[in-house]
C-alpha cells in the first residue's frame, strides 16, 4: 500500500486505507473510547473476556483425556494452542467457509493419509497447489466481475465504506438520528 503514491489520497472513507492508520485507529479506540466501553460492563463485548478463560482451560482438558484414555492415542495429537491459534489466521468470513477448510484439511490430511497413503504422497502437493491457485484466480475473477466501481452491478462489495453505520456511537443508551442504540 505505501508503495503507490497517493492511494489513499483521494479516499472518502477511512475504512478503505488501512497502512499505518490502523495504529492510530487503536490508539483511538483504546484511548478515548477505553477498554472498559469495549470489554467492560459498559461494552458490547463483554463476553469474550471469558474466551481467555477458555483458552486456558481448553489444553488442560485435552491432557485429562489423554490421561483418561490412554489406549487413544490421537488424544496426544490435539495442540489446542494451535487450532486456536490457526483460526486467527483465517480471513473474516461465515461458518460456511470454516467448514470447508476443515473439513477439506480432515479429509486431506487425516482420511486420504491414513487409508491411501501412496495416493497422499503423489497428490497432496499437487492438491495443495491446485487449491492455491483456484483462490488466486477467483480473487481475479471476482475483482473484475464485482469489484469494480463502474460495474452496474450492485452489491455490498461495491460499497466503499461497507458498514454504512460506521460512524454510530457504540455506547450504551446514546441515541444519534440513522444509527441503532445500544442498551
Amino acid at each position: 500500500m505505501e508503495t503507490i503514491p497517493d492511494i489513499c489520497e483521494d479516499s472518502s472513507s477511512v475504512w478503505t486505507c488501512p497502512s499505518d492508520t490502523v495504529f492510530y485507529d487503536a490508539s483511538v479506540i483504546w484511548g478515548l473510547i477505553g477498554p472498559r466501553r469495549i470489554f467492560g460492563d459498559l461494552g458490547t463485548y463483554e463476553a469474550v473476556n471469558w474466551f481467555f478463560l477458555a483458552g486456558a482451560v481448553a489444553p488442560i482438558l485435552v491432557w485429562f483425556a489423554a490421561k483418561a484414555f490412554p489406549q487413544q492415542e490421537w488424544i496426544r495429537l490435539i495442540n489446542m494452542p494451535v487450532l486456536i491459534g490457526a483460526t486467527g489466521y483465517m480471513p473474516p468470513a461465515t461458518a460456511v467457509n470454516y467448514t470447508t477448510w476443515i473439513i477439506a484439511g480432515f479429509l486431506s490430511g487425516f482420511v486420504v493419509y491414513r487409508y491411501r497413503p501412496d495416493w497422499w504422497r503423489r497428490n497432496n502437493y499437487v492438491l495443495s497447489g491446485a487449491l492455491d491457485a483456484g483462490l488466486a484466480f477467483m480473487g481475479v475473477l471476482l475483482y473484475f466481475c464485482l469489484g469494480l466501481e463502474d460495474i452496474s452491478l450492485s452489491w455490498w462489495g461495491n460499497d466503499l465504506d461497507g458498514c454504512p453505520v460506521a460512524y454510530c456511537p457504540t455506547a450504551k443508551g446514546v441515541v444519534v438520528d440513522g444509527c441503532p442504540v445500544v442498551y
